[in-house]
């Protein structure tokens, strides 16, 4: 635990490519902020699938060991540099990092990418909106512009993305549809949405059955070529293949990502009216990213959305969260949060 008079906090890092086993937790110097920065004592960090990807493999764009995983963070404000305005100390607020830094005990980011976190708001269903529902909302809209009436299909519905795509779907007059296991379909349908048991169902068969000519959009996170195809084929006319993940590489590895990229290429480049289009960066342009990220926690804290958090971890057992991740089947968000003793 960090004292008022220490120097030294903790944070999580991933030593060597491998299983939950290489999160080892460290001690490092509290960094003082830059001119630009704000300095954060997180209260909540969100784990993605990109954390385990990141900790499992070695791939172009990802970060060298060692490093500290972790993409979006809430946290209290301790300390600001001197360029830095409209944020003070003892402000709670949420941030979208890089591809790493978010399991630490405290951690330096840049103060134009802090956004403030109403009062009263739980750190941990904030967190969730940083990536996660800033994703969702950034495809619904710039990707997909979907419109009053459209049936769109979330593929891997009940995970972190997928159950935030359900929830602002709600916010729009759309019939939604949502591929899960069964132990997951009272998720999807508390959401409003319809559940597809994707383990018994061809996905595109039943939208032929159930719909009047497929989906309007669908949203993949799973990848390969496969799945890809499967997707584009339980589109109607003129309907738009979202594809923004790669879980698949849980099970089948790596290959999953060249696989996918080459499929989705292929798939735009087919003569018909169905679309393959890439998702915007959530976090650009910056205006955009802020804004809708204060919008999101408004919401937020007026209880209009609902993010799940499957799972709290203290920040500084990553390892079993990670674990829970790989083993156990869940819904929704796992969230590392600061020990009681901060």
């Amino acid at each position: 635990m960090r004292t008022a008079t220490s120097n030294v906090d903790r944070r999580v890092v991933v030593t060597a490519r491998g299983g939950p086993e290489r999160l080892t937790v460290v001690e490092a110097r509290v960094g003082t902020p830059a001119s630009h920065e704000v300095r954060l004592r997180t209260l909540a960090a969100g784990i993605s699938g990109m954390d385990l990807m990141v900790r499992q493999h070695r791939f172009p764009g990802f970060p060298r060991v060692p490093f500290t995983p972790g993409v979006d963070v809430v946290g209290i404000v301790e300390e600001v540099g001197a360029e830095v305005v409209d944020v003070a100390p003892g402000q709670v607020v949420a941030a979208l990092l890089g591809t790493e830094g978010g399991y630490a005990e405290s951690l330096c980011v840049p103060g134009a990418d802090v956004v403030a976190v109403p009062d009263g708001v739980d750190p941990a269903e904030a967190v969730c909106l940083v990536a996660n529902y800033l994703t969702a909302y950034s495809m619904l809209h710039r990707t997909a512009v979907v419109i009053d009436g459209e049936r769109i299909l979330v593929q891997g519905a009940a995970g972190g993305v997928g159950t935030a795509l359900l929830d602002l779907a709600r916010l729009v007059d759309l019939q939604v549809y949502g591929t899960a296991s069964p132990h997951n379909h009272q998720v999807v349908a508390d959401y409003g949405a319809t559940p597809i048991d994707y383990h018994t169902e061809d996905v595109a068969a039943w939208a032929r059955r159930h719909t009047a000519g497929g989906f309007d959009v669908v949203f993949d996170p799973i990848g390969g070529a496969r799945q890809l195809w499967a997707s584009y084929r339980a589109l109607g006319p003129g309907g738009r293949l979202v594809w923004f993940g790669v879980a698949g590489s849980a099970r089948h590895g790596i290959g999953v990502i060249p696989a996918s990229l080459a499929t989705r290429m292929a798939l735009s480049l087919l003569p018909d009216s169905k679309r393959a289009p890439m998702p915007s960066d959530p976090s650009e342009p910056r205006d955009w990213y802020r804004g809708t990220l204060a919008t999101l926690l408004d919401l937020l804290a007026s209880g209009r959305i609902e993010p799940l958090v499957a799972r709290r971890f203290p920040l500084l057992e990553a390892a079993a969260a990670h674990r829970f991740l790989e083993t156990q089947p869940h819904a929704g968000r796992v969230v590392l949060v600061a020990d009681d003793g901060w």
